[in-house]
């Protein structure tokens, strides 16, 4: 028993006991790279996370699909890698407010063209004072589903926007920020609609 009333060795205020293990999330970095197979059989696999991704497809959906819209951006990617599901739902979101306020909510359309149905595993290790004891494991072990990503190729559409030529500058800012939350350089390129672009591009 300590000088105030505290136990040696437990905790004081809220604060962890000494010793304490914890489990730490690894960096995107380690799963960029395509490696082997895909492992994509759900089927087969109990408890994968579900996908973060809230909307493929947002913005005015009718009019893309009638195609209304003058023109329209891609992101492409200029390397083969792995985007977690996390990574695009950050480039959907960001891309999404930028296009928005400037087009309004009906004068713009954005597409996700990818669907992350690679799953991730990774072989928990525990972190903290202490954890050396207990986190000498088996090499190379199989792993636990902890997330999902999607393989891109080389040159693959990541993100496409649909809007209006007034708006070409805000929606070639939006993919230019949605390409910092993925995991390889990319590429904005116009699709369709260079006739309406003179002067702008």
């Amino acid at each position: 028993m300590g000088p105030h009333g505290v136990k040696y060795g437990g905790s004081v205020a809220g604060l962890p006991r000494q010793g304490t293990e914890r489990m730490a999330r690894k960096p995107a970095s380690m799963y960029r790279r395509l490696k082997g197979q895909a492992y994509t059989r759900r089927q087969y696999t109990g408890g994968v996370p579900n996908n973060r991704i809230l909307q493929f497809h947002v913005g005015n959906r009718i009019a893309a699909e009638k195609g209304e819209f003058e023109i329209s951006l891609s992101l492409l990617a200029d390397e083969s890698c792995q985007i977690r599901h996390s990574a695009l739902e950050a480039a959907r979101v960001i891309s999404n407010s930028t296009i928005r306020t400037a087009a309004g909510p009906q004068g713009y359309a954005l597409r996700i063209r990818v669907y992350p149905h690679h799953i991730l595993r990774e072989n928990k290790q525990a972190t903290g004072a202490g954890a050396d004891r207990v986190s000498q494991g088996m090499r190379c072990a199989f792993g636990k589903n902890v997330g999902t990503a999607a393989r891109v190729k080389h040159g693959q559409k990541i993100i496409t926007i649909q809007t209006s030529p007034a708006y070409f500058a805000e929606a070639k800012d939006a993919l230019r920020k949605a390409s910092m939350k993925v995991p390889t350089p990319c590429t904005t390129i116009v699709d369709h609609g260079h006739e309406h672009l003179k002067g702008l591009v």
